[in-house]
């Protein structure tokens, strides 16, 4: 610390620095030494800085020191861990020397020796105490001290356990071999000298408890001596309970062999009374069920052999015999003398009951034949008229169906026929060959008119001439026909068959490229309709036709009729619509000539007289010609209603096809004839109403009106069909439009529909829509209802759009029926359009579509109550109280096509019906017939009418209640009106609607109520 300068502080610093280093170093030989040495927390190093020479050296030495020791104190800190945890896979691997490098070999000496007893002992272990591998001894080499002490311990234990688990096995494998003289003799302790004493004494009880069971079981089961105990004492649990086991075999199968000896003692001796009663299971159970079994039939047998030698050798009661197999002695023999008195009677049953089940399978062709006396002779005969009387009613069961099969064929083949002379052919086609007939001709009326008088009474000058054949040689015969003229002709007259057997050789012939022979029978048959022949129908054949087939052939002829009539009206209706639209086109033309004229005749008075002479005369023929034409609608609207009323009726009741009686392409025909009846009903309506848009009728009625009611009407009848064609169909009403109008809802709904139809059936695919709305177009002075229907069809030529509005016409401006229907249709709902004070546009492209648009007055109503029909069917309508049964009506038609349709409807309904044909037959039906609910009675009626009979009914008090239906073919409102005032309750048209006439009866019953 002295001071110092020049080189004495150089030296002082030196020595200073020096003595830091010094000082440095110690403190870090001092630690490490402490840590290392003193700590024993190894690993650590000197850190001496700025050192050199000497000084690092003994630093590094320090360093290299504390380094060697720490990886050879870890090493051998490691290898003891692992030993201490069991792990004998690791030695002492660091480098050392001294007395560090012995004690590495003394711990990997001690590892191997501790690595080779564990090895020794583990193997053992397994070997004894888990593989059961006994004898087994640890062999460790070179151990001394504990080690050799551990290994001799373990050698011991594995020999002690091999002898006396080696005794234990002989002796527990002697018991299971059934071996019981050996017992554990090794020398045991403890728990082992336990186990030893309880198997000895097992081995003696099981010693004991198999000699009593054998005893017992050679007693029982050998000797035959039942009754035998086992006796084991001193055991419990599983022995006592085998011991037990055994005596209760041993007392149940002495029980049960006593009780079977019993029995088959008493069998034997023919006692059948006695029956095994011990409880028993198993095979005993069987051989127990067995017995009784056998007692039972034995018994059976006894009470069965004497009962059928009572019934047979004493009674004479037949049938019976008795059948016992594997029997011998008595059994056998009484069974064989029960057989033998049988044995005449066995071939009598077995032939009746041959013959009984042919009959049964429907062969009715077996007869008995077998000789029997007595009451089997008796009995034989009956069976044999019976099956005679079977063969009968079969016959003539299969006649029927072959008749009513054919009927129905050749009726449905008919339908839809449109040209006579095709029918006709088809008639003789079918006809000829099914009835057994060879040549067949069909001679139809040359004049066949509505009626067959003349003007001044007397019958017209009818020829009937060949339209169809079967087999007929051209230029042989005549083919031409007068009234009374031949057998043809002569049955024309008479309106009745004419039958010929025994032909002459040298009459007709029956030819072919190989058949050349005389016909033997002909048949000649007139085909009527209401009393009127429309043709004649000739057959012939090699011999008489048989019965079945000339009652077709009678039947056929009305259906023949029928089908003509029904080919002539259609084809005489046509040529008076041709009649009409000529007759309307002259007058036309006849009153465009008068205005000409008219206004030429302006410039003189003379000639103004004259012309108004002319004018009024022409007037008068145009009134009258008018007045012919609505008659001339009318009774042709009559006329067509009356056969289409029975038609439309019988159709639908067959279509119902309620009792299930006609197949399914039957019931097709029938709904097809049924909807064109509707459609001829619609054509004759669309024609009545011209008439009236034409003679200025046509009547409407405005009253409040629902639009939202409306349209739902439309929904309910098009959307069903838009969906049939997969088209889209929509209604869509504006916010804007009133709930209710004033209007005429029917006029409404008729023009509605037609456009709606129209539309539907001119589109193929697209949509369909109705939008309701406000029309606001300029120009108008008022607002308006718009009704517009618009498709995506085939649209309208633009010089097309305003000829559609005319009668007959179509799109194509032709009346080809191209697309069906009349062309009446929008002609009507044009006029309609024009009285309800509205117009009807149309608008329209050709493959995009068309847009009707029916513009009305937009009336609001005062309030949206709902329009009031016309008809009584609206005016009270309440349901009916209860069914139709022990309902009686009168049904009054000079028709009796019209009282066959409707009685059937009705009765099938469960109603009591009457029927009269004409007004006095009704009253006198009326005055004797109690309890009369209702009566319906046609108008148009030859002497006393329709109208006559109601008054007359109603001039009687006590009728005056009596609900009364006019049911008639007149269609004018004016009729409606009449027949309300003559008396009538209410009114409805024919053809009848049969849901329609029973609403109005049901109102008209729950009023007389």
């Amino acid at each position: 610390t002295v001071p110092a300068r020049g080189e004495i502080l150089e030296l002082k610093d030196t020595i200073n620095q020096m003595v830091d280093q010094l000082s440095s170093f110690a403190a870090e030989v001092t630690r490490v030494a402490r840590e290392v040495g003193t700590e024993g927390r190894l690993g650590g190093q000197a850190e001496v800085t700025e050192v050199s020479g000497t000084w690092k050296d003994l630093t590094d030495n320090v360093n290299l020191l504390a380094g060697n020791l720490t990886s050879q104190v870890r090493n051998i800190a490691q290898v003891t861990t692992a030993v201490a945890r069991g792990d004998l896979s690791q030695k002492i691997t660091v480098n050392a020397r001294g007395e560090v490098a012995q004690l590495k070999a003394t711990v990997n000496t001690m590892v191997d020796q501790l690595s080779s007893f564990a090895a020794e002992v583990t193997r053992v272990a397994r070997e004894v105490g888990t593989e059961g591998r006994l004898g087994g001894q640890a062999i460790v080499p070179g151990v001394s001290g504990t080690w050799k002490d551990l290994t001799d311990n373990v050698n011991l234990l594995a020999g002690n356990l091999t002898s006396q688990v080696r005794n234990i096995a002989q002796v527990t494998t002697a018991v299971a071999r059934g071996d019981l003289s050996q017992k554990i003799t090794v020398e045991v302790r403890g728990e082992l000298l336990e186990l030893k004493e309880t198997v000895n004494q097992m081995v003696d009880q099981l010693s004991s408890f198999a000699a009593e069971v054998t005893r017992v079981a050679r007693e029982v089961g050998t000797e035959g001596r039942l009754g035998g105990q086992a006796e084991v004492k001193g055991v419990s649990g599983t022995w006592r309970d085998l011991t037990a086991s055994v005596n209760s075999m041993a007392d149940n199968l002495t029980d049960q062999v006593r009780n079977i000896a019993q029995v088959t003692t008493a069998v034997a001796k023919g006692d059948l009374s006695q029956k095994i009663t011990v409880p028993a299971r198993g095979e005993i159970l069987e051989l127990k069920d067995t017995i009784n079994q056998m007692v039972d039939q034995l018994s059976s047998f006894a009470a069965e052999v004497t009962r059928v030698a009572r019934e047979v050798g004493t009674e004479g009661r037949l049938g019976g015999q008795a059948e016992v197999e594997g029997v011998s002695g008595t059994w056998a023999r009484l069974t064989e003398n029960v057989n033998q008195l049988a044995g005449n009677l066995t071939s009598q049953v077995r032939a009746i009951a041959e013959v009984a089940t042919a009959v049964t399978a429907g062969d009715l062709t077996r007869q008995i034949s077998i000789v029997a006396p007595g009451e089997l002779g008796d009995l034989k005969d009956n069976i044999n008229q019976m099956i005679e009387n079977l063969r009968a009613t079969t016959s003539r069961n299969e006649a029927q169906d072959w008749l009513n099969s054919n009927l129905a064929r050749i009726s449905a083949t008919m339908q839809g026929q449109r040209n006579i002379k095709t029918l006709a052919q088809l008639i003789m086609s079918e006809l000829t060959p099914l009835v057994g007939a060879q040549v067949g001709a069909l001679y139809l009326a040359t004049d066949a008119g509505p009626t067959d008088a003349g003007d001044d009474g007397e019958e017209k000058e009818v020829a009937f001439e060949l339209t169809a054949g079967f087999g007929v040689v051209a230029g042989r015969r005549p083919t031409r026909w007068r009234r009374g003229e031949g057998l043809v002709g002569q049955c024309a007259l008479e309106r009745k068959p004419i039958v010929v057997d025994k032909v002459p050789r040298s009459g007709l012939r029956v030819r072919s490229g190989l058949v050349d022979a005389a016909a033997f029978h002909v048949v000649v048959v007139p085909v009527l309709f209401e009393e009127r022949v429309l043709a004649v129908l000739e057959l012939a054949a090699l011999e008489p036709l048989a019965e079945v087939n000339r009652q077709l052939l009678h039947q056929i002829v009305e259906t023949v009729g029928v089908a003509l009539n029904t080919i002539l009206a259609t084809t005489r209706t046509e040529e008076l619509l041709a009649q009409s639209q000529e007759l309307t086109r002259v007058l036309q033309t006849q009153s465009a000539e008068l205005q000409t004229k008219q206004e030429e005749l302006q410039h003189t008075n003379a000639e103004i007289e004259l012309a108004r002479g002319e004018l009024e005369e022409r007037a008068e023929q145009l009134a009258q010609s008018s007045r012919y034409k609505s008659e001339f609608l009318a009774n042709m609207s009559h006329e067509l209603r009356t056969p289409l009323n029975s038609l439309l009726i019988l159709a639908r009741m067959l279509a119902e096809n309620a009792e299930r009686r006609l197949s399914e392409k039957e019931v097709s025909y029938a709904q097809s004839i049924y909807e064109s009846g509707n459609d001829l009903l619609g054509l004759i309506d669309d024609i009545l109403d011209l008439s009236r848009v034409e003679a200025g009728k046509l009547e409407v009625v405005k009253a409040p009106t629902s639009i939202a009611a409306l349209c739902a009407d439309v929904r309910q009848i098009f959307e069903p069909i838009a969906s049939q064609k997969e088209l889209g169909f929509d209604i869509v009403v504006d916010d804007d439009v009133p709930a209710s109008v004033v209007t005429d809802r029917q006029r409404v709904g008729q023009v509605l529909t037609n456009l709606l139809s129209n539309a539907c059936k001119f589109t193929e695919q697209g949509s369909v829509e109705l939008h309701v709305g406000v029309s606001e177009a300029a120009g108008a002075a008022t607002r308006r209802l718009a009704l517009v229907v618009s498709d995506t069809g085939i649209g309208i030529a633009p010089d097309k759009q305003q000829l559609i509005f005319e009668a007959f016409q179509q799109a194509d401006g032709t009346t080809s029926r191209r697309y069906g229907g009349t062309g009446l249709g929008l002609s009507i709902s044009r006029e309609i359009a024009h009285l309800l004070g509205g117009e009807l546009r149309v608008e329209s492209r050709v493959d995009e579509g068309s847009t009707f648009t029916l513009l009305l007055p937009l009336d609001v109503a005062a309030s949206p109550r709902p329009s009031r029909p016309r008809r009584a069917l609206e005016e009270q309508r309440r349901p009916v109280a209860s069914g139709w049964e022990g309902t009686r009506v009168i049904v009054v038609d000079d028709d009796v096509r019209n009282l066959y349709a409707l009685a059937s409807a009705l009765e099938a309904r469960g109603m009591t019906v009457f029927c009269a044909g004409s007004g006095e037959q009704c009253l006198k039906l009326l005055a004797t017939t109690p309890g009369v609910d209702m009566l319906l009675v046609d108008i148009m009626m030859p002497e006393m009418d329709g109208y006559e009979t109601i008054r007359r009914i109603r001039s009687a008090p006590e009728r005056a209640s009596l609900p009364i239906i006019a049911v008639t073919a007149k269609a004018m409102e004016a009729d409606r009106e009449a027949s309300l005032a003559a008396g009538a309750s209410d009114y409805i048209t024919k053809p009848v609607d049969l849901q329609e006439l029973l609403r109005l009866m049901r109102v008209w019953l729950n009023d007389s109520e």
